[in-house]
């Protein structure tokens, strides 16, 4: 059901979101470095463009879990209530 709310009371799992950035990060420079070596130039430029993303949403998430409880609350803050109309 939605309330119409849910961008204001959203939450991300940020914590989640960082062990699934640094996995993706390295098989990135695992794929760039195979491809580079085994002379497949288009694949390591894709692994490459994976790589720069990956580190872009790594930076991202790393910065908004060192702001602290605003952006991501720890295991024994509980949901937000739903707003009353």
């Amino acid at each position: 059901m939605r309330t119409g709310s849910e961008p204001a009371t959203a939450r991300s799992a940020l914590r989640a979101r960082f062990w699934l950035s640094l996995w993706g990060l390295v098989w990135a420079v695992f794929g760039t470095a195979a491809f580079a070596l085994t002379g497949r130039t288009g694949w390591a430029v894709a692994c490459g463009v994976l790589w720069l993303v990956a580190t872009v949403d790594l930076t991202v998430v790393l910065r908004h879990l060192r702001q602290g409880s605003h952006y991501q609350p720890g295991r024994d803050v509980p949901p937000y209530p739903p707003p009353r109309e």
